[in-house]
């Protein structure tokens, strides 16, 4: 059985790709407003070695929503609903805490679309704590980028303007990935905290794409972490 890098098999993922694209595009784009800008950066990036990194609203429907547009990117034939989900690309990872994938059926049937699961450092379960990098969460994401496209959330909370973790920045300066920020918005008044649930309808949902960061990666990894956070416009 072919797996992918993070041992998810990648007929099952292709699966779920398709069938939680079809079930999330009216949530997106009918019942709300998917608005898309910067899309032309991503048709520019290489097969392998690229991380995005973004701000965070919601626990899965960001990562549903980018995973439309990096689809619809990759396609080579068809760029409109649903073709871009007939054989959707199976590289491209997100990177998520494990207790987060591991809190529930749905939770874990969308783990095996992607997840390269880590432990947070900084909070387990609603207690706060004080934990290092595990080397081989870092390695895992590593191995992700040799395949593929992998998005992270830097704050790894949905606390807006919550403080950046330094385990972005250690990734980066680690395996030199291409570094494309962006920008979400929207995405909190239209659902709940997990994202699946809708709240509101007819809201202006917005993914703004940058161009890739222009990086040191021989720089401190604050200077780094700083540097990602101007970018998704969470350094204030």
């Amino acid at each position: 059985m072919t797996k992918n890098a993070s041992g998810q098999p990648v007929w099952l993922k292709k699966v779920l790709i398709s069938t939680a694209g079809v079930i999330t595009y009216p949530l997106l784009h009918i019942i709300n407003r998917l608005e898309t800008k910067g899309a032309e950066h991503l048709r520019l990036l290489p097969d392998k070695n690229v991380l995005f990194v973004s701000n965070h609203h919601t626990y899965f429907m960001d990562v549903i929503a980018l995973y439309h547009e990096v689809m619809k990117a990759r396609s080579k034939k068809h760029v409109w609903f649903p073709a871009y989900l007939i054989n959707p690309w199976g590289n491209f990872y997100f990177v998520a805490a494990r207790e987060t994938m591991e809190s529930g059926f749905i939770p874990r049937i969308l783990a095996y679309s992607g997840a390269v699961t880590v432990k947070r450092t900084w909070k387990e379960g609603n207690r706060l704590i004080q934990r290092p990098l595990d080397p081989a969460d870092i390695q895992k994401i590593g191995l992700a980028l040799t395949s593929g496209w992998v998005v992270t959330f830097p704050q790894g909370t949905t606390r807006p303007h919550a403080p950046g973790r330094i385990g972005t920045a250690r990734v980066i300066k680690d395996f030199r990935p291409i570094v494309v920020p962006m920008v979400i918005d929207g995405f909190r008044e239209a659902f709940d905290k997990t994202g699946l649930i809708p709240r509101k309808i007819n809201v202006r949902l917005k993914i703004r794409f940058k161009k890739p960061l222009d990086i040191d990666y021989n720089e401190e990894a604050e200077i780094v972490l700083r540097q990602v956070m101007q970018a998704i416009e969470q350094n204030g």
